[in-house]
Formats: C-alpha cells, structure tokens, sequence
C-alpha cells in the first residue's frame, strides 16, 4: 500500500495550544513518528477561548454568539497556519495531508452537534495542502456520537509496540474516554466520565494557574469525604454498564458540590471524584484486561494517578513507559485519520462510537 505524509493538528479542552505530529502512514497497519511539535496559544487566544466556552450552554447559544465565533475561528485558523508553515520549512518532503482536529467548543450527541473551532477550507487555501477536518459530522449523520474516534489508532498502537492483551487504553483529556481491545482483537470504546475538566476549572476559578501541576496542589489538600459521598451518590452513571454509555461535553459535569472548599481540599475533593468515577466505570464495564494504559494530559498528575493505582487490579501503566510520547498520541492519531479519511476507510465503528455501520468520516478540502 502507498504510504503517506499526514501533518495532525489537535488543541484539547485545556485550550492551551497546538498538538502537531507528522507521520509516515498507509492509513492501515504501517505507521512511523516524523516529528513532533507543541505550540502555545498566547494569553489572548487563551482566554478567548475559555471565555467563550464559558458562555456557550446550548445550541442556541452557538446561534447568538456567531460573529463571536467566527471571529475566534478566524484567529484560531491563522494560529494553525502558522504552525503548518513552520513544520512545512523544517520539513523538506512533501506534506500529503493536514488532519484539523480544530478546538472543540460545544458537544452535544443527541442533538447531532459538535462544533469545533477551525476553518478547513481557509487553512487549505492558506497552506496549499489538502486539509482533512470536521471529522465527527458524518459519524453524527450516521447515528453515532461523534466521539471518541481514536480507538482504531489505539488499535495500531497495540499491535505496532506488541503491548499485552486484552488491554484498556484510557484517555484522560478533558473528558476521560476508553478503548478496550480484547483477546479476539474486537475493539470498543466510549467516554467514561469526567478527566481533567473539573479539576483545571476549579483551579482556574480559584488560583492564578491554568491547572493543577503534578496534582500538588490536590495532594497538599484533604479530600473532603462527605461532600464526595454526597457528589458520588448523586452521580446517576457512575455504576452504568451500559454497552453504550453517552458522549459527554465537559458541560455535562458540575463542580458547585466543592463550593466553599479552600483551594487545596477543593482540588483533592475533586481529584478523588474524578478517580472514583473512572476506576468504578472501568471495573463496572471492562473484564479481562492485563493492564490499562493511560494518554493524555491526565497522566501528568500524580496525584490522580496514584489515586486510580489504588483502586485497580491490574497494572496502570502510562503510555510513556513504552517510549512513547503521551504528549502526541492524540495529534498522532488525528494525522493518521486523516488519511483513513483520505482513503475512505472508516475511522468509526458500531462498537466505538455506536454508529449504525463502520464509517468514514472528515471533510476534505483541496487546494
């Protein structure tokens, strides 16, 4: 099969930059890092960014603030441009393809909506590149959830770096999601819950730092355990064994339980929440795997991670411990789709996001 230079572009919840990953891929089993590279948003993109989100609770809000939006998108777009430009001049092949994850900004599955800030057609135009973008909406079209999409690049990882199955990936980005490959080598994958998003917001809320480094902050707090049991016995999924438990937004999930709390005991009343949900979910819905290894920027608290050790049986490796670099997994991921998309191979699946049949997802734009 032909092999491919696919550039991935992803900003997470954290808002706070530009994953970039070029790789060598055929869009199937083949598939080789180039580089990697990280480029922080500056503090007015920052804070648009989270002051927008703010402000967007439902669909109709993305109506009322369009000429905010769009303007954001704007911004946003030329950010990425000039990201693709720089790896374009360090780079001296050609890039076959961009896949623009973009910087999601509302999600809502049952509605058929998720929007993600960035302008496919203007970074293709700007770069001169084919551009692979909007990757949820034909998922969406197709009954499914629009999310997660990563399960069938999670899929590669495990048989590229021969980790041991069944095994369970979690993803802990804003919002926590799972892939879970079994001994017969079927996949599936779903959102388990909250990630990272109530603890960075807390910490946003009530401190002049962006999110809770290492989970120091947590650790120098005390978990406030009636104000958890409280949260915990009110959290209606949390025992769910669903097949197929629903797609959140990081809106779906509310922090007012640890109103009042300081600063410390907030953060580890809210790192303990976190860790329960997610340890319960994985217990409730997962047999059978040898370890859970863990992505996203969730793995860089301790604090959380020693929590969700505690609770499992099995090993909790994080994915870095198989010389990988946890910090572009998802970027990687979304180069590699890009090219799935390119190919018209499906990057979703009924067992991944619930959609009716495998299918192919990602608008292509070229230039």
């Amino acid at each position: 099969m032909k092999s491919y230079y696919s550039l991935g572009l992803m900003s997470g919840t954290s808002g706070d930059g530009v994953d970039a990953s070029l790789i060598q891929s055929d869009g199937d089993t083949e598939y080789k890092v180039i580089l990697d590279k990280y480029f922080k948003y500056s503090q007015d993109i920052y804070e648009n960014i989270h002051s927008l989100k703010n402000k967007i609770n439902t669909s109709i809000d993305l109506k009322n603030l369009s000429k905010e939006i769009d303007s954001l998108e704007k911004e946003i777009t030329i950010f990425h441009v000039k990201a693709v430009n720089e790896i374009i001049k360090e780079f001296k092949s050609n890039i076959d393809f961009i896949g623009f994850h973009g910087q999601t900004l509302y999600h809502n599955a049952k509605e058929k909506i998720s929007k993600q800030l960035g302008d496919g057609k203007l970074l293709s135009q700007l770069t001169k590149k084919t551009v692979i973008y909007d990757f949820r909406q034909n998922d969406l079209k197709n009954d499914g959830q629009g999310a997660p999409l990563t399960a069938i690049f999670h899929k590669l990882l495990a048989h590229k770096y021969k980790f041991e199955i069944p095994l369970t990936f979690l993803n802990i980005g804003g919002v926590a999601n799972l892939t879970h490959i079994d001994h017969l080598n079927n996949m599936w994958a779903w959102d388990v819950g909250p990630g990272n998003c109530l603890i960075d917001q807390w910490i946003r809320l009530n401190s002049k730092n962006r999110y809770d480094q290492d989970g120091k902050i947590a650790r120098s707090g005390k978990i406030n355990k009636i104000v958890l049991n409280s949260a915990l016995e009110n959290y209606p999924e949390i025992n769910s064994s669903d097949d197929r438990p629903k797609s959140y937004d990081v809106k779906d999930f509310n922090l007012s339980f640890v109103r009042g709390l300081s600063l410390e005991d907030g953060a580890a009343t809210l790192t303990e929440y976190t860790s329960e949900i997610l340890t319960t979910r994985l217990r409730n819905t997962l047999a059978g795997a040898k370890s859970i290894v863990i992505t996203g920027g969730g793995r860089k608290n301790k604090f959380l991670i020693k929590s969700i050790r505690e609770k499992m049986k099995v090993p909790v490796l994080l994915i870095d411990e198989y010389g990988l670099d946890g910090d572009f997994i998802e970027s990687q991921a979304f180069a590699y789709l890009a090219i799935r998309s390119y190919l018209k191979l499906p990057i979703s699946f009924p067992e991944t996001t619930g959609v009716r049949k495998p299918c192919a997802g990602g608008m292509i734009c070229k230039n």
